[in-house]
This record gives C-alpha cells, sequence and structure tokens, in this order.
C-alpha cells in the first residue's frame, strides 16, 4: 500500500511541471489550448477519431474520391482544412490527371526494381522491431524477443495485444501548451495511484514474486496506460522516450508497464490536415503544390518526430515526404526533462539504469533527428558510399520539396524485414548476410553508421536482389580510436580472450577498473555471448540461437553491479548491432559471420599506436 509520503511526492512532481507551465502562460488563448491539451493527456477527454466534414472541392484540385488530392494546375493553392470522401468527384477524363497504381505500402516486392513504387513506412516504429536505442548496458542491448506482457508471436506474426484506432489531434507545439501536456499527465497517474491504492487497501496488494516494480501503486497498468496514450498524444521526444522504454525487457520494466507501452509502438496520433498545411505552407512557401501532381493526405506512417505522406512530383516521379510535428524540434530538452521527472517520482526506472546519462544522449540524438536539413546531407553520404555496392539502394533527396523541417525522397518499394522471415531460406541467408555485412561495414570502414535498426528501414526488393535503405536521421560519425579498440574487444569475444576483453573494455569506458568479480565475469561471459556467431567458421545458424535468453540473465547482473554508464558512442552503436543480430534471428537466417568479420580485420588499418594485433586468435 501506498504511504502518504509517496502519494505526496507525485503530487509535488505534477505541482512543480504545472507550476513551470503556468510562468510561461503568454495568453488567454494559450491557456484555453493548454487546457484542453491537459484534459487530454491526463484522459479525461479522448480527442476524436478522424473525421472529414463535406466541402467543396477548390477548382485547383481534384481528387478519385479518397485522401488523395490532385493537382490541376500551377498556380497556388487553397487546400481545405478537411475533404468530404463523399463530396469528392472523380475527375474528368479530359482532365488528364494521372492515376498511380495502388499499391501496398509495405507489402510491394512485385513492383519492379526499387526505383518506383510504394515504401514501408520510414518512419513508423510500430511493432517492427527496435527503435531506439535502449539505456540498458549497451553491451548487452539485445532486445530479448517474446516476453510476458509483450505481443505474441506466432510463426513470425505479431500480433500486439493493445490495438488503438488511428486519432487525429493538434500537436501541442508550444513549449507552455507541452508542460501543461506533462502537468495533466502527472494528474493523471497521481490520481491513478490514488485509485490503486485504495483498491489495495480493499482486496490487498497482487502477488508480485520478486519483481519489486509492482510493488508500486504508481506503476499500475491503469497508470501504464494513461502513460502511452497521453505520449502518443504528445509526440516528439516524450513519444521517442515512451519507444524506447517499450523495447526492454521485465529485468527493466515491469510486464503491465510493457504491455501498456506496446501502444506507443502503434505509432503516434496524426496531424489534422489545416495543421499539416500550416507546416508545409511554412516550410515551403504557399505554392508547394505547384510542384505537385497530387499529394495523399493519408499518411504513410505516423512517429515519433513526424509523418510520412506520398506525393507525385510534376515530372511524374513519386516522392515520399517527410513531415515535422510542429514545435517538437524546440520542446526536446523540455520533454526529456519533463519525462524524466514523472520517471523519477513513480520509481520506473531502476538507479543503475544512468538515466541522467541515457537522457543526454538522447537528447543529443533527437537534436540531430530533427534537423532535416541534415538528414539529407546524411542521406546523400550514403548515397555516395554504397553507390555500386551489390545489393543496397539509398534513394535521391529531392532538394526544391526539402527544408529543415521537411524532407522528400525518392519513394522506393519492398518490403521490411519481418516480412522476409516468410520467404525462402535461401533468400532469408542472402538478406542477414548483407545486414550483417552492411552493419560491419558502416562502423569498420565508413565509420558513419545510420543507428535506427527500425525493420522497416530496410526494404528488401526480391525482384533486384537488393535492401533499399531509408531514414537517415540517426546516422553518425565514430571516432578511430573508438573504433581500434572495439574491433580489437570484438576481436577477443569472438576469441574467448577474457584479459583483452577487460582491457578493451577499461580503456572505451565499459568499466573502470574497480568492479568486483562478480561484474567483471558477468561482463566477459556477456561478450564471450555476443561474440559467438563470429567464433567458429562456417555458418552460424540464427534460427537456433539462444543468445537473448543468455544476455537477459547476465543483463540483470551487471544492472546491479555497474558502476559507470557506458561510453556514450555505445548507446547508439549497441542498438544498430542489436538490431542487426535480432533481424538475423527473426529471418532464421544462416550467416558465414566470421569469414565476414576476419575479411574486415585484416584489410583494417589500426591507428599509429596499435601496431601490435592484441586478439592473438584473429587470424584462427
Amino acid at each position: 500500500m501506498a504511504s502518504l509520503k509517496d502519494i505526496a511526492r507525485v503530487v509535488n512532481g505534477v505541482s512543480l511541471v504545472a507550476k513551470e507551465a503556468i510562468n510561461r502562460t503568454r495568453s488567454e488563448s494559450i491557456i484555453k489550448a493548454a487546457v484542453l491539451s491537459a484534459a487530454d493527456a491526463a484522459g479525461i477527454t479522448k480527442g476524436k477519431l478522424r473525421s472529414f466534414e463535406a466541402q467543396t472541392p477548390n477548382t485547383n484540385h481534384a481528387s478519385t474520391g479518397s485522401s488523395i488530392i490532385y493537382f490541376q494546375d500551377e498556380s497556388p493553392h487553397d487546400i481545405p482544412a478537411s475533404v468530404s470522401r463523399e463530396a469528392l468527384q472523380t475527375p474528368d477524363a479530359d482532365a488528364n490527371v494521372p492515376l498511380p497504381a495502388p499499391s501496398d505500402p509495405l507489402i510491394s516486392s512485385d513492383q519492379g526494381p526499387p526505383r518506383t513504387g510504394a515504401p514501408s513506412d520510414p518512419l513508423v516504429s510500430s511493432d517492427q522491431g527496435p527503435r531506439t536505442g535502449a539505456p540498458s548496458d549497451p553491451l548487452v542491448s539485445l532486445d530479448q524477443g517474446p516476453r510476458t506482457g509483450a505481443p505474441s508471436t506466432s510463426n513470425g506474426t505479431v500480433t500486439p495485444p493493445n490495438q488503438r484506432k488511428p486519432r487525429e489531434r493538434r500537436v501541442p507545439a508550444t513549449p507552455f501548451s507541452r508542460a501543461i501536456g506533462f502537468a495533466g499527465l502527472g494528474a493523471g497517474l497521481a490520481w491513478g495511484t490514488v485509485q490503486e491504492s485504495a483498491k489495495r487497501i480493499m482486496f490487498g496488494t497482487p502477488n508480485s514474486g520478486d519483481n519489486q516494480h509492482v510493488l508500486s501503486p504508481y506503476l499500475s497498468e491503469k497508470n501504464a496506460e494513461r502513460l502511452a496514450l497521453a505520449l502518443c498524444r504528445m509526440r516528439g521526444a516524450a513519444l521517442k522516450l515512451g519507444q524506447m522504454l517499450s523495447i526492454q525487457d521485465e529485468s527493466l520494466v515491469p510486464a503491465p508497464i510493457l504491455q501498456a507501452l506496446e501502444i506507443v509502438r502503434q505509432g503516434a496520433d496524426r496531424m489534422p490536415k489545416n495543421q499539416l498545411n500550416q507546416v508545409l505552407d511554412a516550410e515551403l512557401g504557399s505554392d508547394w503544390s505547384c510542384k505537385l501532381t497530387s499529394f495523399d493526405y493519408e499518411p504513410l506512417a505516423a512517429a515519433s518526430i513526424g509523418q510520412v505522406h506520398r506525393a507525385v512530383t510534376r515530372d511524374g516521379v513519386e516522392v515520399a515526404m517527410k513531415i515535422q510535428y510542429p514545435g517538437v524540434a524546440d520542446s526536446i530538452e523540455s520533454d526529456i526533462d519533463n519525462v524524466k521527472l514523472l520517471l523519477t517520482y513513480t520509481n520506473l526506472l531502476p538507479e543503475k539504469l544512468f538515466i541522467d546519462s541515457a537522457m543526454k544522449v538522447a537528447k543529443e540524438e533527437l537534436s540531430r533527428e530533427c534537423d532535416y536539413e541534415l538528414e539529407a546531407k546524411n542521406q546523400k553520404r550514403f548515397r555516395t558510399l554504397l553507390t555500386g555496392t551489390k545489393g543496397f539502394y539509398v534513394p535521391f533527396v529531392v532538394d526544391d520539396l526539402s527544408s529543415k523541417r521537411v524532407l522528400t525522397s525518392e519513394l522506393v518499394s519492398g518490403i521490411p524485414i519481418d516480412k522476409v522471415a516468410s520467404l525462402d531460406q535461401e533468400t532469408r541467408n542472402y538478406v542477414g548476410k548483407k545486414l550483417l555485412e552492411l552493419t560491419l561495414k558502416e562502423l569498420y570502414i565508413f565509420r558513419f553508421m545510420q543507428t535506427d535498426p527500425n525493420w522497416s528501414n530496410f526494404l528488401y526488393d526480391d525482384i533486384a536482389k537488393s535492401i533499399n535503405l531509408i531514414d537517415f536521421g540517426a546516422a553518425r560519425d565514430y571516432p578511430k580510436h573508438f573504433v581500434d579498440d572495439y574491433f580489437r574487444m570484438v576481436m577477443a569475444c569472438a576469441n574467448g580472450e577474457k584479459e583483452t576483453v577487460i582491457e578493451m573494455s577499461r580503456r572505451l569506458g565499459f568499466l573502470t577498473g574497480m568492479e568486483s568479480e562478480i561484474m567483471l565475469e558477468a561482463h566477459v561471459q556477456a561478450g564471450f555471448v555476443v561474440g559467438l556467431p563470429f567464433a567458429k567458421h562456417g555458418g552460424y545458424d540464427f534460427g537456433s540461437t539462444n543468445i537473448t535468453q543468455s544476455i537477459s540473465n547476465l543483463g540483470a547482473t551487471m544492472l546491479r553491479h555497474r558502476l559507470t554508464p557506458p561510453p556514450e558512442e555505445a548507446y547508439s552503436l549497441h542498438r544498430k548491432l542489436s538490431g542487426a543480430f535480432l533481424a538475423c534471428i527473426k529471418l532464421r537466417a544462416v550467416v558465414p559471420c566470421r569469414e565476414i568479420l576476419l575479411q574486415l580485420y585484416e584489410n583494417y588499418q589500426f591507428g599509429e599506436d596499435s601496431g601490435e594485433i592484441l586478439s592473438k586468435g584473429a587470424a584462427v
């Protein structure tokens, strides 16, 4: 049962957020919008399902009775805020409006080479694998696969336990409205804690076994659902952190919380059309439609930072337009601070997670991801690096339809990794090998890596035998000295060299040198487990591995005994490496991992201070 002191802590945290929000009051209209946001976040109001009001189409565009708007001339448009599906008419034959063939945006491998067709969603983080860096020990940041409270899996098909209808809501765009939204969430959590405490007084505390998290009335199922739904409404950095939590295992986050957080993996709420048009007008100018033949208001994806829409340019090129939610870039720091405040007052995360370090890294990464001009440069850089590389394709950027908050790229086709799992063994082996080759090549040759392992960022075209790569917001460079020592550590893990693993771990910053024997042993054994695929020649069968279970057991020990957070580079790097492993496990691929690693190692040029090869068994 919760004590009055515990409840007071929650109420005090809520009051701190509310006080900060009130200090930012600017006008009566802002207060009104903020109160509505708070009520929404607290769960008092439910928002509205997407609806379409009857309105006469503008003479400058036409529609086929769907969400697609066709622009018939090059004059500036006046797009209506909402368009009636019933009122719109099919264009006359004389209108000469091109009608692209319908295709499944997720499964379009039969559409020819990867230059046209429908993409899988380039942004969304739904139920298709890891999305963001887990702030657990990055040496062992593999997802644990199916777990209590997670989606059930049958024959490779994931069924989320909590389905949620798409909703259309305005994004809270001002710091004040977002702060009030967090205050409303805090008030909702406080009320939920009171309800849960009263329930436990009457019916007793549920049996928690060894899980201390369940003893807290803060962490009830209702509160977890309040948190997840509020994050979907707020979007931005808040939702991104929720997605980070949703991929943890029960050693970090209790099962009921994980089950509720599955909601955030299904994507965010969508912007209303009028707010979407405001963003496009502000970023591309009011005449943006003059550059398009058509624009689909139904998003292909709605994620934490923005949503993606299909369009066709005047020269007939199908493109994907990624449009950022207003206000999210300017609210990253305050959003993360507010989420941290709520997590602190609810004791959701264990102390040895080093939440301050994880939050610092999250702020830096999200700031980069919100800069679409930087992402465009990253995409062009990857396109150059992989030009001529068999098996990969990077779509081109459409510069005149891109800005700091809008990124337009060539639309590419393919099926995401989890759908490739249903193909034949030869194809699964090929895709698994290519993914692992790309991951290691990014680290050891380019030292420039796309660190978001969302399975929908890798779209396989079965006809071209090529993987189309999308979404480069999380791309980053790694310093040479870090990559040198990390390569040595990986080879030592593969070759079972305990002393070298410890030495390199200290040099990299994973260990301080003051750890207990229990921590050192768990750390080394975790390294050996991750090194298993690279330990022997021949194909490694990821379909029969128990790596994730072994890592889960060792990770719980390290979480209790570690003395320092991992180096900053490790958060993004291990997110990508664990994603590559999980993809191979999902595909049940057989991959010659050691041969791939040795080929890179034998040709790798270490820095000036590394003339000696520290891994004695490297060439074996």
